[in-house]
């Protein structure tokens, strides 16, 4: 905060609340009176995605604002949710301490045992929600979340009981056999296997990330955005060089490509 005045995180919260109650209001505004939980499920994950995407630019003053944008999403649907008598907010924020503190022993246990090592904690935490009955130490990764984060919280969770390679190795070894599996279903013509093998490469390149203490989908959004960038400037060199893209050979754009991807603005 700039030039407004100080106040505590209570009050604004409180603050918060209550606008988005009067907007909900008899009184309010027709397009919050007229939202439900599924409604608002697309502006969520837009405002989850902008969240990510001020963090990776590293614009503080954005991700302020984008913050508070999230936060008005989850006042909304906790608004919703009091409004039919299920929960209310306090219940939300109640759960989530108390889930803090049962997860994470290490800190708040009376044996006071202070680990210092993030493998410790790591399975401290999935032992503690494995305890809380969940049948499979798998269970509680959303089928929802994109192909590439989720692949890589399945394969953390199934390394909490040692169902893991001890390094690198190893897996890269396994993605290569996947390649080739691949290769002679493609050759055989079977669409169908084509598709289930080609998962398998997908998902043997993310445990050979995970494995390098890389993030699968942060590698991913990296390599689109280089791509981006330099196809963008392949477009410019066309047009400065008044030559029309469409009518190049693949040829032509490689050799405009390498260009590009060996000039020092490019050198990423």
């Amino acid at each position: 905060m700039t030039d407004e005045v100080k106040t505590s995180p209570e009050f604004e919260l409180r603050r918060l609340i209550d606008i988005v109650s009067k907007l909900r209001g008899p009184q309010g505004c027709p397009w919050d009176m007229e939202q439900t939980p599924d409604s608002m499920i697309p502006y969520l994950i837009e405002e989850t995605y902008e969240v990510v995407e001020s963090i990776e630019d590293g614009k503080q003053e954005d991700l302020r604002a984008e913050l508070g944008d999230l936060l008005l999403h989850i006042v909304m649907q906790a608004q919703m949710a009091q409004e039919s008598d299920k929960f209310e907010l306090r219940d939300s924020i109640y759960s989530i301490n108390e889930k803090l503190i049962r997860r994470h022993p290490h800190v708040f246990g009376q044996d006071n045992r202070k680990s210092k090592r993030l493998e410790d904690a790591k399975e401290n935490w999935e032992k503690v929600k494995k305890s809380e009955g969940r049948k499979s130490w798998i269970d509680g990764v959303p089928k929802n979340l994109p192909g590439l984060i989720r692949a890589q919280r399945v394969q953390e969770k199934a390394s909490t009981v040692g169902f893991d390679w001890d390094d690198v190795g190893p897996a890269l070894a396994k993605s290569h056999e996947e390649i080739d599996e691949l290769m002679e279903v493609w050759l055989e013509g079977n669409h169908e296997r084509s598709r289930e093998e080609f998962g398998d490469v997908l998902f043997s390149i993310v445990n050979v990330g995970r494995l390098m203490k890389l993030d699968s989908e942060i590698s991913m959004r990296q390599a689109i955005d280089k791509f981006d960038a330099r196809f963008r400037a392949l477009e410019k060199v066309f047009e400065d060089e008044e030559r029309d893209i469409e009518a190049a050979t693949l040829e032509e754009m490689d050799e405009v490509w390498d260009r590009i991807k060996h000039s020092v603005s490019f050198r990423k």
